[in-house]
């Protein structure tokens, strides 16, 4: 994608901000001035970001703002070590208000809407960001946060609740549990908006199905600014993100390459109008496309697009020989007959080899198990080139989450 001007000067003004600022971006870019920048080449060379940088900064190096300036933090879950922490100035609070607002717009969200919003609060930037957008709109919100399904329940029912806000896991029990207990028709839900985890359009077939609504992905990560940065709109040609705000590049995961538009790589983020802990291209690891701008969407609107998120580079695993993503398994079982969209992975390594076992939720009567199996060890070998055990099992038997699934299991290491 080629560069705007003005984008590019906004680039050389935060560069100069983080720079002034010390911390970790001054130590990266103390050889490279603002000045050198004069195209989108050079923006290209210059070096990339990781979280493990953002970890070493721990607790405040990221700040590019006085202390007095900051009102809030925000963090990682640090579940695998020192937490990322993120200040907020009023204007980052403000304007990701913003950025959300426009993204609950873009759904068909209004503010005679009744948002129910199911995600965590606190350090984490979900439950918070759904609700900051909310009231941006000027839409009633219902601040559940995780957990207690028949609260949730009752309270969607009795404040007749229009929007879910949610994972797609809690997603999923929400409508199973809707579905047990016989309430749909006292369910006011007309769309859902699902992010922080990836799933496939099984699971969103089933969702959809289950609670009668419309849904949308929203897109977004603790380290910038979080849930609220692209969306997709009713047509569900890909995610439209914020030009104005952030520049999204495509690179390849191994070279660190840029990728021409279309093609799928890893996306890296750069803030353009952040205080108070920009970021110069910050390797998300998720995987997505730029999606060319010869493929414009039915609903006019003239913002870029990235896919929908294939999986992350750090949650591939490699089985004899062969890279296998969450991504992939959701398009063997879109292939499979009487598949659900619910699977589990288990990767062991005995007698010298890796066994792969994949549980695999099905409507399908017990005697039609051994035939389902066959058709998903056979499907698996065809598109991902992998053998697997496949285990069949009934809808509802793996374990649901509220918060997100984790599906494939690696026990080798």
């Amino acid at each position: 994608m080629k560069m705007k001007s003005e984008t590019l000067e906004q680039i050389k003004f935060q560069m100069k901000r983080v720079k002034a600022a010390g911390g970790f971006y001054a130590k990266r870019l103390q050889d490279i001035e603002p000045g050198d920048i004069k195209s989108q080449a050079d923006f290209e060379k210059l070096p990339f970001s990781e979280k493990a940088d953002l970890r070493n900064a721990y607790p405040l190096g990221l700040a590019a703002v006085p202390e007095e300036q900051i009102v809030r933090i925000h963090s990682s879950s640090g579940t695998t070590g020192t937490p990322v922490i993120i200040p907020y100035t009023q204007k980052d609070v403000d304007d990701w208000a913003t950025l959300f607002a426009r993204c609950y717009e873009i759904a068909g969200i209004t503010p005679k809407d009744r948002i129910q919003i199911t995600p965590g609060y606190g350090l984490w930037t979900a439950g918070i960001g759904f609700q900051l957008g909310a009231e941006k709109l000027g839409a009633m919100t219902v601040p559940m946060g995780p957990g207690n399904t028949a609260k949730q329940l009752k309270f969607m029912e009795d404040m007749q609740s229009t929007v879910l806000c949610a994972t797609s896991s809690y997603a999923l029990l929400l409508a199973e549990e809707i579905t047990k207990r016989g309430i749909r028709d006292r369910i006011a839900l007309k769309k859902g908006v699902i992010g922080s985890e990836r799933w496939g359009e099984k699971m969103r077939a089933r969702i959809a199905d289950e609670l009668g609504v419309e849904l949308f992905d929203i897109y977004g990560l603790t380290e910038v600014y979080g849930p609220g940065i692209a969306i997709n709109c009713k047509y569900n040609t890909g995610m439209h993100y914020f030009d104005d705000y952030l520049y999204f590049e495509i690179i390849d995961p191994k070279t660190g390459e840029v990728l021409p538009d279309g093609e799928l790589g890893e996306l890296v983020i750069t803030t353009l109008q952040k205080e108070g802990a920009p970021l110069i291209r910050y390797r998300t690891h998720d995987l997505t496309r730029i999606i060319p701008d010869d493929e414009p969407c039915p609903c006019g609107r003239d913002l870029p697009r990235i896919d929908v998120i294939l999986g992350r580079t750090d949650d591939m695993v490699k089985v004899h020989g062969v890279n296998m993503f969450p991504g992939q398994i959701d398009d063997v079982l879109k292939q499979v007959d009487g598949a659900s969209s619910e699977y589990q992975v288990f990767i062991d390594h005995v007698n010298g080899r890796d066994n792969i076992t994949v549980f695999v939720e099905t409507s399908l009567p017990k005697e039609g198990y051994k035939a389902f199996e066959k058709q998903l060890r056979d499907t698996f070998k065809s598109v991902i080139n992998v053998g697997i055990i496949p285990k069949a099992v009934a809808i509802g038997d793996l374990p649901r989450s509220e918060k997100k699934a984790t599906r494939i299991y690696d026990y080798r290491y």
